[in-house]
């Protein structure tokens, strides 16, 4: 394991491992790529599953192990790498590149092997070092950079690693708590990092782009739109009584949609790069409507759930990780054919598994594999298309 000396050596110029492979070269570029691989074959794995297709025991056999892994796995991993490549930006200090790039990612790696091999234990200490180690290496050029401002978000990274040591003791019984409601925990902090992140950088995306948007931020509603989350979060840690996480839920709904509303969506129509990450906030707030309805109609909870994470953090994620590839890569700002198949298909996934066993719910089981195969096709064309770009050094001749 990367000790932290290991991690603070990484910040230093020349840290690269190899002259002609660049995937070391800048978080965005491992992280991507592996976790991208990994939802794939995840999500492959847990269809066949539930399908009956596949008889062998593993992990991903249980829901909860699935919901794990999606979250721990996939989403953590994803926003470890946008973090490590945007710390960058905002402090204008290095964040972990070359070896100790390649071992906080092994930690990663690790834990995903050791949970395949049915052993959540020992995968536990290295997904607990995994985030140790992410939030040390934001931490440290944020503090060198004088970057209070985001800080906040070392202590999210540290919160996530808590909510899996959290569920993943609770599951084997070591301690009395419940697994589901650490997920829906850890599913809160993934909520809070993508509310604030997509409120920064949706907006002035749009508004960099296209000259006529005029996307709007009041204050208030922005504080709101913060605020009613992490009140969800915390109602969610206190297991107060469903009404009110309902009530939250609804407040927080509003609060987003109007939110959404005020970014101007409709001027992205001719955009993909954008429209995608337009749609996948929308996501969030039908998760957050969803949520509400929830807490007085029986069944609506899970649809909810995958409202986030199949087109809140599959739509943001795959959004993100092509404009960020693209522009850290030195190609332009601009959505081909690969990547317009790409947005569809999360979009088409997230409908059909939201929306179809909320008409008729008798089609979950059909929902749950078409939805399935629309994600790992999704994930599938970008691992394809954007291997090159991550392993390959940047067009333009710059370093990261």
């Amino acid at each position: 394991m990367p000790s932290f000396i290991q991690i603070g050596e990484g910040y230093k110029a020349g840290s690269s491992i190899t002259g002609g492979c660049a995937l070391w070269n800048l978080g965005f570029r491992p992280f991507y790529l592996f976790a991208a691989i990994f939802a794939a074959i995840a999500i492959a794995v847990w269809v066949a599953h539930f399908s009956g297709m596949l008889a062998f025991g593993t992990y991903l056999r249980d829901p909860l192990w699935h919901a794990h892994e999606m979250i721990f796995g996939y989403a953590f991993a994803i926003v470890v790498g946008f973090l490590f490549t945007a710390v960058r930006n905002w402090s204008g200090k290095p964040t972990p590149s070359g070896k100790v790039l390649l071992l906080i990612v092994a930690l990663w790696l690790e834990a995903r092997v050791l949970l395949l091999l049915a052993l959540p234990i020992p995968a536990l200490y290295f997904d607990l070092a995994f985030a140790i180690a992410a939030a040390f290496g934001i931490a440290m050029p944020l503090k060198a950079g004088g970057n209070r401002r985001n800080y906040f978000f070392v202590l999210l990274l540290l919160a996530i690693g808590i909510a899996n040591g959290a569920f993943s003791l609770a599951i084997v019984g070591a301690i009395a708590v419940s697994p589901r409601q650490m997920l829906g925990v850890a599913l809160d902090l993934v909520l809070i990092i993508m509310v604030v992140m997509g409120g920064r950088v949706i907006p002035m995306f749009t508004a960099s782009a296209l000259p006529q948007s005029r996307p709007k931020r009041p204050p208030l509603l922005e504080m709101l739109a913060i605020v009613s989350v992490v009140m969800l979060l915390a109602a969610d840690v206190l297991a107060v009584p469903a009404p009110l996480i309902g009530c939250v839920a609804a407040l927080a709904a509003m609060a987003h949609g109007a939110r959404l509303l005020l970014w101007q969506p409709w001027h992205t129509v001719r955009r993909p790069i954008l429209w995608i990450l337009h749609l996948a906030y929308a996501w969030i707030v039908v998760h957050l409507a969803l949520r509400s309805v929830a807490a007085w109609v029986p069944g609506v909870s899970s649809l909810a759930t995958h409202a986030l994470t199949v087109g809140g953090i599959g739509g943001l994620t795959l959004g993100m990780m092509t404009r960020t590839a693209r522009g850290h890569t030195g190609r332009p700002l601009v959505a081909e054919k690969g990547e317009v198949t790409i947005y569809m298909l999360i979009q088409v996934a997230s409908v059909v598994r939201v929306f179809l066993p909320l008409a008729a719910p008798q089609m979950l089981m059909a929902a749950v594999g078409w939805s399935g195969a629309l994600w790992v096709a999704a994930f599938v064309i970008f691992v394809v298309k954007y291997a090159p770009f991550l392993w390959r050094p940047r067009l333009d001749g710059k370093s990261a």
